[in-house]
């Protein structure tokens, strides 16, 4: 499972010229799964990704999580985060099936949600992603499937 975390100070996502999560000050994240991702990794980093202390503490220091700031998160399904690039053309045969991803994805969503507000993009939709980064600040957060 593979997260790109980005620092924001706002964030929308829209499908189809409608705005289906919007978010101020937070982390907007794009979220992909491997061919062999469960639960255990949605857990694993739905725990790291709300106490990731990348928001300035009052001496200037990456030091507070988007739980500690009162922040809300932007979940963006993104399965081409799993792009092999070997030729010209990616191939996405590491990324999990659709099917399974979108369940994954509403799981994970929902054990982020336990502990801060979530906003998520639309499995499977042409999303128009608009940020403003923050720093910019552009984490990666990643958990091998255990197998």
């Amino acid at each position: 499972m593979k997260l790109v975390v980005q620092r924001v100070t706002h964030a929308s996502v829209e499908v189809n010229n409608e705005v289906v999560g919007e978010i101020g000050n937070g982390l907007m994240v794009l979220v992909g799964f491997g061919v062999n991702d469960t639960k255990n990794e949605a857990d694993y980093l739905s725990r790291k990704l709300v106490k990731l202390r990348i928001f300035q503490d009052e001496n200037g220091r990456m030091n507070k999580s988007v739980k500690d700031i009162g922040g809300k998160l932007l979940l963006i399904p993104q399965f081409t985060l799993y792009a092999s690039n070997k030729k010209n053309r990616p191939s996405f045969h590491k990324a999990l099936t659709p099917d399974i991803a979108t369940k994954l994805f509403d799981y994970f969503a929902s054990k982020c949600s336990e502990e801060v507000d979530v906003e998520t993009g639309e499995f499977g939709a042409y999303m128009k992603v608009d940020l403003l980064n923050n720093g910019p600040v552009t984490i990666l957060l990643e958990k091998e499937a255990d197998e």
